[in-house]
């Protein structure tokens, strides 16, 4: 199974902002764990925004 290229640029680009991990740390993680770093940013940022 292939993964969209325009899909890893939006979940690495997501990571480093939030992050500011250099790019080859964020490729190197499992499309996994990548994508629940992604899910946890967000309901943070959710959150974040909720309390305002």
């Amino acid at each position: 199974m292939t993964y969209a290229a325009d899909r890893i640029h939006e979940e690495v680009a997501y990571v480093a902002y939030h992050f500011h991990w250099p790019l080859d740390d964020i490729l190197d993680l499992e499309h996994a764990e990548r994508l629940r770093y992604v899910q946890q940013i967000a309901a943070i940022n959710t959150r974040i925004s909720g309390e305002r």
